[in-house]
């Protein structure tokens, strides 16, 4: 296919792409602007239309079951307290500046359901453990479960750890600066690499001082693995505060995306991603589009989003879990970030973020005979991490390669687990992830904590509701209703 001369490593096809793209995203703010003005009424009108051509097409709802209600609960709770307050569970909030001046959002899980407890802040006397989220997500991604024996986080409430749940800068609990107005291009100005530097360090040492405890366990998912790689590699002080580090669907040098238009595109420039997204958040329409569609029909539009970027069927997760948990899928997060994983994806290299973009185009197109580079984007040494590391990997996911992965850590502390037939989000909300993810988590857990002694020898997990929150009527969208449900 003819190349055209300006940026030239790009086709017809790819430029073809990069205009409807564009003209989509320019079409998608304009809307975006027009929602944020609409009245209460014509939300509710949009979103009554999408609800009668679902039902039209599915068929009329029929009386909810106590599962249906549950999930309805789930979708409907408006943030992290809402959603602990639906299972019986207290929780506490924490702030942490960063060296850099972000103010980031830590929710705490001290105690087991029904357990008192009288100060608040303070060291529990517990192991701990901190969990850490991937990409366009925050912390409610661990507790939006059906059923809380699938949820990580209060199984191990009830084990007996200190369980701690980390922010990324700019999402939800995390949207602001001493310095800068997340309203400015500055504030969203950055990437991978200000996560390892402050974000992870930061939260850790904060964590630790409140818990005066001499290391935590380190659970990330997705982008939350990278984080860690990379926090561990650049930080060797941060090794002897992490006793152990276990990757759920690990991050690291993803293959590319399984929407061919899109990798091509975004390998052949990652920036471009700044010409058609701009400089700040990535995707901050999707609140405004939630608001409009009825739940089944966000729930399908994830769905199928998921499979055309990433070849994700998500069989292995159930409907009424979709519908609960994808509403709380989405949180803020930078251009930038996003523009960071496209040059690791471009490059084959857990790399910082390459600033001199410009250089390295002019660099590339003039190849040497000797086949030396003038410049090489400094690389995250993962080979040094000291921490015991290990893997939870579904051998379905698309952006796990185990082999290049394992090439890249260091051989003597890494252990590793297949997941069979499971995909990237099946890790974490999986209908059966209580049998084939949670346990191995468990097992290393209790091989590496300090004290494991002080644990419980196992969860008693039951899925009783919280009987102050059966009243809550706060929704996320206008309707009270999902699919399957009889809105009498």
């Amino acid at each position: 296919m003819a190349r055209l001369p300006f940026l030239g490593r790009l086709t017809s096809r790819d430029y073809a792409a990069l205009v409807v793209g564009g003209l989509l995203v320019f079409l998608e703010t304009i809307l975006t602007f027009v929602i944020a003005f609409l009245p209460k009424s014509v939300i509710q009108w949009f979103y009554d239309r999408s609800r009668s051509l679902f039902h039209f097409i599915v068929g009329p709802p029929i009386p909810k079951s106590d599962e249906q209600r549950l999930a309805d609960r789930i979708r409907r709770a408006e943030d992290f307290q809402r959603l602990c307050e639906i299972f019986g569970y207290d929780h506490e909030e924490h702030v942490v500046l960063t060296k850099d001046g972000y103010l980031l959002g830590l929710h705490r899980l001290p105690a087991k359901k029904g357990e008192r407890r009288d100060r608040f802040g303070t060291s529990t006397g517990k192991p701990v453990v901190y969990l850490h989220h991937g990409l366009l997500m925050n912390s409610e991604v661990w507790v939006c479960l059906t059923h809380p024996e699938r949820s990580l986080a209060f199984t191990l409430v009830e084990l007996g750890f200190d369980v701690w749940l980390g922010n990324n800068r700019g999402n939800k609990y995390s949207k602001k600066s001493i310095h800068h107005n997340p309203n400015s291009a500055k504030f969203w100005d950055y990437s991978i690499d200000d996560f390892a530097w402050h974000d992870i360090p930061d939260s850790i040492s904060y964590i630790l001082s409140v818990t005066k405890e001499p290391s935590l366990s380190y659970v990330g998912f997705s982008q939350g693995t990278a984080q860690a790689f990379a926090a561990l590699s650049i930080h060797p002080p941060l090794n002897e505060k992490i006793n152990v580090f276990i990757a759920l669907a690990p991050a690291m040098s993803p293959a590319g995306l399984a929407a061919s238009v899109v990798d091509s595109l975004m390998k052949a420039s990652p920036t471009l991603l700044f010409l058609i997204f701009g400089r700040k958040s990535i995707m901050s329409s999707v609140p405004a589009w939630q608001s409009l569609l009825y739940p089944p029909v966000f729930s399908a539009a994830i769905t199928a989003s998921l499979r055309w970027l990433f070849s994700w069927r998500s069989a292995n997760i159930a409907p009424l879990q979709k519908l609960a948990a994808f509403p709380h899928l989405y949180s803020y997060a930078s251009v930038k970030s996003v523009v960071h994983w496209f040059q690791i994806m471009r490059n084959a290299k857990f790399q910082m973020y390459d600033d001199d973009v410009q250089r390295v185009l002019l660099v590339r197109r003039a190849p040497r005979p000797s086949g030396v580079t003038a410049y090489a984007p400094a690389r995250f040494p993962t080979r040094n991490i000291v921490s015991p590391i290990v893997l939870l990997y579904g051998d379905q996911d698309s952006l796990v390669d185990i082999d290049v992965m394992l090439h890249e850590l260091p051989k003597h502390s890494v252990k590793v687990r297949r997941l069979r037939g499971y995909e990237h989000l099946d890790v974490i909300w999986g209908q059966n992830i209580h049998h084939d993810v949670i346990p191995h988590v468990v097992d290393a857990l209790r091989e590496y904590c300090v004290k494991p002694e002080r644990l419980a020898s196992d969860a008693k997990m039951t899925n009783g509701l919280s009987v102050d929150y059966d009243d809550y009527t706060g929704s996320t969208t206008p309707a009270d209703t999902i699919s399957g449900y009889d809105s009498r």
